[in-house]
């Protein structure tokens, strides 16, 4: 009874808090508590960096500086014009820090010319630059000019700027104190454009974003985006046909469309846009903020915080919400993700209870690293609760292996035999069945899947229903055996959580679906075939060849309830979240032909297996 009073008594503290803050919020200007200057700053080769900076006009005190770099725009350009919020929260805002925001490099107002993801450069000399420099030198000319700052600095960035914001940790700035990276790319051949070698054909309409170069700053965009005759996209890609018909919409002018036509594989190009690798002794305290269904950039977050606490001394801590890419940074009342509801205020309970106290510790406090944040938060996106963890994966789990066996069972033992489909590239089994066009896919990472269940293109594994709770929490691995008629194939493998047949309807639920045996998606992920032994190296596959293929799906923190049953879904397209395999090899698909694309049967062997880790409550 205590717990369940405590547990109210919380729910109104909270409710109040957000209640009062919002009434506060909406009577806050920042042009009454804020000052505003535009700067070019001049980096180590002469390159000027348009930074807006906005101060408080409370000079009672010195306040660190929080700074975001990015290459989307540091608007409103102008100092008589301001923005509704500013800095990486609005608690953070109200109660008075230097914001900062900087054009990159080459993007919008600042000078030099961009290059997407740029390699990072150990032991500069002279006037070499990178990111990690830019960062520095503006670092270094903020902490010396801009009135009233403390000395101290933070960077914050989610997407992109989570990326700038990992870069700012390579050869930081004495001054740097605290970095979160947030849904930070850590290598850009399996962060948004491509999937273990698979390009991500749903990304496709905003290569303009990043391909297309200015002349000279502007505040205005300098790139378009394709005008489509449908929005229908699945038939849109189908009648495409090949990626070079794409061509029609993208020149030579395009700069990233012909990278990504160029380096199908993982070449020195691509390896040197990576920059997990370099994340070794690491200075500053670090955040890494992550959604657990984040369609862009799930891979980055995990992988740049194990890099970091494997290779550093420093604090650092990961937190991952039920969260799509950048939820967190909003303040939406109910956290849904699709169909699916989560709880209420999770995102604003973040930015307040973990975001702010974290900069505030080491920004403005003792910054000895007891900031009673845990290593790990993490959401169980099963039970719709919060968990804390010393270390992740957590120390009690177990491993436990599901086979692929016969009559669609998800089974504990290993039978002989297999299960074959036809994979039709004429068609491909599609990634949602809602019809739309879409620059970016979020939606679909919880969508339902009976839709998929019920084709006969797509094998179908399952548990019976579950007598007891069942936690997966950490890597999930499928090991396929398989084997095509072809001599290439995509394999798709995606972990569902299979609603009771009395599950209710939220307000979320779309119209024409109902939530009992609803077909939670948990994760999914794909892997080229080509790329099954190197993703520098493909190869084909032998026709008929038993085949081992082995795709790590990201890390879950997900109980399947009672009641519900465990099902693992496999294919191999994916339309068109992912671009079409031709099923017969090919050097380089971005340049296959119609004719390369063929109809193929695929066999999964029932000794493949899911690899999970199941924690011990």
């Amino acid at each position: 009874m205590r717990s369940v009073r405590l547990i109210i008594l919380n729910s109104i503290v909270l409710l109040y808090t957000i209640t009062t803050f919002s009434q506060e919020l909406a009577s806050f200007d920042i042009k009454e508590q804020y000052t505003k200057q535009e700067v070019d700053i001049v980096m180590r080769d002469g390159v000027k960096l348009h930074t807006t900076i906005y101060t408080p006009k409370d000079t009672s005190k010195k306040h660190p500086i929080l700074m975001q770099r990015t290459p989307y725009s540091s608007r409103p350009y102008g100092e008589n014009q301001f923005p509704s919020k500013i800095g990486p929260n609005e608690f953070l805002m109200k109660e008075g820090n230097i914001i900062v925001y900087q054009d990159v490099r080459g993007r919008w107002m600042s000078e030099g010319v961009y290059d997407n993801m740029r390699a990072y450069i150990p032991n500069k000399t002279d006037k070499q630059f990178d990111e990690a420099s830019d960062t520095y030198d503006t670092i270094d000319w903020l902490v010396k000019n801009v009135a009233n700052n403390n000395g101290k600095v933070g960077i914050w960035g989610i997407s992109y700027p989570g990326f700038y914001a990992t870069y700012s940790l390579l050869d930081s700035h004495p001054a740097l104190k605290a970095v979160s990276p947030q849904a930070c790319i850590g290598d850009f051949f399996f962060d948004d454009f491509h999937h273990n070698g698979a390009y991500l054909l749903s990304y496709w309409r905003v290569t303009p974003l990043f391909g297309l170069e200015k002349t000279k700053p502007t505040s205005e965009p300098w790139y378009k985006f394709a005008e489509l005759p449908t929005e229908d996209q699945y038939q849109f890609f189908l009648d495409a046909g090949p990626l070079t018909n794409l061509d029609t919409y993208y020149k030579e002018d395009n700069v990233f469309w012909t990278q990504l036509k160029e380096h199908p594989n993982y070449d020195d190009f691509w390896k040197k846009r990576g920059i997990i690798q370099h994340l070794k002794d690491v200075k500053p305290a670090v955040m890494v903020v992550g959604g657990l269904f984040d369609a862009e950039d799930l891979y980055g977050p995990f992988e740049t915080y194990e890099n970091i606490e494997n290779k550093s001394e420093n604090y650092n801590i990961m937190v991952f919400g039920p969260w799509s890419h950048g939820d967190w940074a909003r303040t939406k009342k109910r956290q849904a993700i699709g169909n699916v509801y989560f709880g209420d205020d999770i995102s604003l309970n973040y930015q307040k209870n973990i975001e702010t106290p974290f900069f505030n510790h080491f920004l403005k406090g003792e910054a000895n690293g007891k900031t009673g944040l845990p290593e790990i938060q993490i959401f169980d996106t099963g039970k719709k609760e919060w968990n804390s963890y010393e270390i992740w994966p957590p120390k009690n789990v177990k491993k436990k292996t599901f086979y692929l066996s016969d009559n669609e069972v998800l089974s504990d033992k290993n039978k002989e035999g297999f299960s074959e489909f036809i994979s039709d590239p004429k068609k491909p089994v599609p990634y949602s069945e809602d019809i739309k066009m879409v620059f970016t896919p979020r939606k679909y990472m919880t969508d339902d899947q009976r839709f998929a269940a019920r084709r006969p293109d797509v094998l179908v594994f399952e548990t019976p229903i579950l007598t007891e709770d069942m936690t997966l929490s950490g890597e999930v691995l499928a090991k396929l055996k398989v084997a095509t008629t072809g001599t290439d194939a995509d394999w798709i493998v995606k972990l569902i959580d299979v609603y009771p047949n009395d599950a209710k309807d939220t307000e979320e639920t779309q119209a024409y679906l109902k939530m009992a045996n609803y077909h939670m998606m948990v994760r999914s992920e794909v892997m080229r075939g080509r790329f099954r032994n190197n993703f520098s190296k493909p190869e084909p596959f032998i026709a008929n060849q038993k085949t081992d293929v082995n795709i790590k799906l990201q890390d879950i923190h997900h109980t399947f309830k009672k009641g519900h049953k465990i099902q693992v879904q496999v294919q191999s397209t994916w339309f068109p979240f992912i671009d079409l395999n031709p099923q017969k090899y090919v050097p380089n698909i971005f340049k296959a032909d119609a004719s390369d694309f063929k109809k193929q049967t695929h066999k999964v062997y029932y000794d493949s297996v899911i690899e999970v880790s199941i924690l011990n409550n």
